[in-house]
């Protein structure tokens, strides 16, 4: 993957996202364009090839990266890192934490997206208080297939 200039939090026009995804003047998105570091172009590139209804975890996306040519050095934070800070420019509600809970203090808007791409949900989990269903990641989880149809996902958590 090349090397580009990506213009940092936008993406997600419902507001202030995970991914530095802050409004600019007029309520806009700011127009910060920024070249990104091999890394974080890298782990957005993944992000961007998960199909709709499917997930891979942050530690999946680290997996990837490590299997790439040539290979990435970087685990789960530092995945999840990336996404806080430019997340917000992709697909950035594919990439979640290994146990299905949505992403703290973007779970309504993270939820919306999983219901209108069809993304697989189970009942709620305690870490949410019990109110907000989880992702199933039996079925959501994506590894990497071309069809989006592979379920079990890649190895290791994340």
């Amino acid at each position: 993957m090349s090397r580009t200039s990506r213009t940092k939090g936008t993406g997600d026009p419902d507001g202030a996202g995970p991914a530095g995804d802050r409004a600019g003047p007029a309520g806009g998105p700011p127009a910060v364009t920024a070249e990104l570091p091999d890394y974080a172009e890298r782990v957005l590139g993944v992000a961007e090839l998960i199909p709709p209804g499917k997930v891979m975890t942050y530690g999946d996306v680290a997996e990837w990266l490590r299997s790439e040519e040539p290979p990435v050095r970087g685990g789960p934070r530092q995945v999840g890192r990336v996404m806080a800070l430019y997340g917000g420019a992709v697909p950035w509600w594919r990439v979640v934490r290994a146990d299905g809970v949505l992403l703290p203090g973007s779970e309504l808007r993270a939820l919306a997206h999983y219901r209108d791409e069809g993304t697989p949900l189970r009942g709620p989990g305690a870490a949410a208080g019990g109110h907000l269903p989880r992702i199933d990641m039996r079925r959501a989880r994506w590894d990497g297939d071309g069809d989006g149809d592979g379920g079990g996902g890649a190895s290791g958590g994340g």
